[in-house]
């Protein structure tokens, strides 16, 4: 049996100018790809086989990543039931000139072991803690996977469906469509998460930028759930709106849909809301140009929804420092 420590998965990156967006700052979705990418080899490892992204948690980026600096991803398994396992991701970035580093994101993922067909199956080993620290991070997963299960268990069939088919009633939308391909794919002809991440973020920020008509900087995207998968020759269809503005900042909820060709089948796999900030020449938060007045009371429904989301995005960005306060010094230096 192993410790949390013994699964552990360091990938490094240095940041170049096409991860970056015209401001000199790390895309977002190249982040969670970065992300899932490290945490997929250390749910992989100890599987001994395919894996797929079940879950993701809310994840905030708490500080801008540049050009040239160096990103470290320290990924460990956190707890495993029989086919699930929890996986934490810790990102820091190096400035190479001066050595300095700082804490970026913390993330927690929920991973499935599955068979060359995609079904669920037992993972082979289990792990437990060796440390009082590990003990600790041992009871937080362990909560966090019965908290994703009662959440999962609650998307009734009919809600699901009610997701699917009810859409943001606002003005400002836009759709981004495309086939999956066999390099999106990585286990079983499952789309690979970072992938769609990746193009998740990118429509996202092209929504944003119309809006703006400036910079922006991805801030957060909350909790990610995955009802379906979305398979090789499937058409990823990404539906996004608008729906709400602050002072700097914009929420987008994007909603993803898997359709299959020849069928015409279309599948609710996923629904996320991602948060934009405007940004100056110098990278600092800056007014937005308009605001999103909502006028319908669907609209209204909606926007107040979002100001609930946003004061909860605080409480958990809060969080994830006070976790890195705790946690982070011992995980940097191998604790």
């Amino acid at each position: 049996m192993k410790t949390l420590k013994d699964t552990r998965v360091e990938t490094v990156h240095l940041v170049l100018p096409e991860y970056a967006n015209p401001s000199g700052n790390l895309y977002g979705g190249r982040m969670m790809y970065w992300i899932t990418e490290t945490a997929y080899l250390a749910a992989s490892r100890l599987a001994r086989g395919p894996v797929v992204l079940g879950s993701m948690d809310g994840i905030d980026f708490l500080s801008p990543v540049k050009i040239g600096q160096v990103v470290t991803l320290l990924s460990e398994v956190e707890f495993v039931g029989r086919s699930s396992m929890e996986v934490g991701v810790l990102v820091y970035a190096e400035d190479p000139r001066t050595r300095e580093r700082h804490i970026t994101t913390l993330a927690s993922m929920g991973y499935v072991a599955v068979d060359e067909e995609g079904r669920p199956r037992p993972v082979p080993e289990r792990v437990h803690p060796a440390t009082p620290q590990e003990e600790e991070r041992y009871a937080m997963a362990q909560r966090r996977r019965e908290l994703r299960r009662q959440r999962l268990q609650q998307q009734e069939p009919r809600n699901l469906e009610r997701l699917a088919t009810a859409w943001a009633p606002f003005p400002y939308t836009l759709e981004y469509v495309r086939l999956v391909f066999p390099e999106d794919t990585l286990t079983s002809r499952i789309m690979f998460a970072g992938r769609l991440f990746l193009d998740l973020d990118q429509a996202a920020s092209i929504l944003a930028l119309r809006f703006v008509r400036g910079p922006v900087v991805t801030a957060s995207i909350d909790t990610t759930d995955f009802y379906e998968p979305i398979r090789q020759g499937d058409i990823l269809n990404l539906q996004l709106a608008i729906t709400y503005t602050g002072r700097t900042s914009l929420e987008i909820h994007a909603r993803v849909m898997a359709e299959q060709p020849m069928t015409g089948e279309l599948r609710f796999a996923s629904s996320s809301f991602l948060t934009f900030v405007a940004v100056d020449a110098e990278g600092k938060p800056k007014p937005l140009p308009r605001r999103l007045v909502p006028l319908s009371e669907g609209e209204k429904r909606a926007f107040q929804a979002a100001e609930n989301r946003k004061a909860f995005r605080r409480q958990r960005a809060q969080q994830v420092r006070t976790l890195l306060e705790h946690f982070g010094h011992g995980l940097l230096q191998g604790g």
